[in-house]
């Protein structure tokens, strides 16, 4: 079996070939109908990041390149993406430090987390020999204990007392670590791992980021409709983080972004 990745470059958000990728999303937007607004969850988090990529600014030296563009190859086909980083840091000329930065309720988000990590050490690994990563974790309620994790599902019965009750209590913090043998919780970013096969998670509460922001600057009326449909949400549209193109017109068989973006562009020009 070949490669899965290939030809990677880190670039900018000034590289002109991802700039003509930004302008092709925002053509299919306008002919795509209407989209959800996003819920203040999805500000609290862009909020969040925004916070945290500041915060790591003044600890160590951040890159604006944070781009990475590259193949994914499936089969025969070869297709183009582009996968945002939330923050990078580049220590010295052969390693790179990728940093994601999540806000979730649930912890199973870290599982996630970790196999984004990883398909992105695997790309950048054709450029750094040493790719290190690491997770910033804003807990907006995970559970800690079993205890609350009990008395979350019995809040969730009691307010909908005529819906199927989940069959076990949500996850603890402590409980996914458990089976992520690769993660290590630390507390700063010196005490994160040496080791590039281990990611580093820290830990920040929703009090951190109002410190550091400003609840004035912060979307926090959430409700709780909005924390019912976070897990619908867990995987992002193609739209988002990843873009596809492919000179074969059957891999829009397999593509439904690239055909929604041809029949967009042919609507203009005609």
């Amino acid at each position: 079996m070949g490669a899965r990745f290939s030809r990677p470059r880190l670039i900018d958000e000034h590289d002109p070939r991802y700039r003509a990728h930004v302008e092709q999303m925002k053509l299919l937007r306008i002919n795509q109908r209407a989209i959800r607004p996003p819920r203040a969850r999805d500000l609290f988090g862009s909020e969040a990041e925004a916070a945290l990529r500041d915060w790591l600014a003044q600890q160590v030296p951040l890159s604006e390149r944070r781009i990475v563009e590259y193949l994914e190859h499936r089969g025969r086909q070869a297709i183009t993406k582009y996968r945002e980083l939330d923050a990078v840091w580049l220590p010295e000329p052969k390693t790179i430090h990728v940093f994601e930065i999540k806000a979730s309720m649930k912890a199973t988000s870290l599982r996630r987390a970790v196999r984004q990590l990883r398909d992105t050490q695997t790309i950048l690994r054709m450029l750094f020999p040493r790719v290190h990563t690491t997770i910033l974790l804003v807990d907006t309620g995970i559970p800690q204990t079993p205890e609350e994790a009990a008395a979350q599902r019995a809040e969730w019965i009691a307010k909908h007392p005529d819906r199927q009750p989940p069959a076990d209590p949500p996850p603890t913090l402590a409980g996914v670590l458990a089976s992520l043998s690769q993660v290590r919780l630390v507390d700063t970013l010196a005490e994160l791992p040496d080791n590039p096969d281990l990611v580093g998670l820290i830990r920040f509460s929703v009090d951190d980021i109002i410190a550091l922001a400003g609840a004035e600057n912060l979307h926090l009326d959430w409700d709780e409709e909005e924390d019912e449909e976070e897990d619908a949400d867990e995987e992002p549209g193609a739209t988002g983080q990843y873009f596809y193109s492919s000179e074969s017109e059957t891999d829009e068989e397999e593509n439904p972004i690239a055909a929604a973006l041809r029949k967009a562009l042919e609507g203009r020009n005609t």
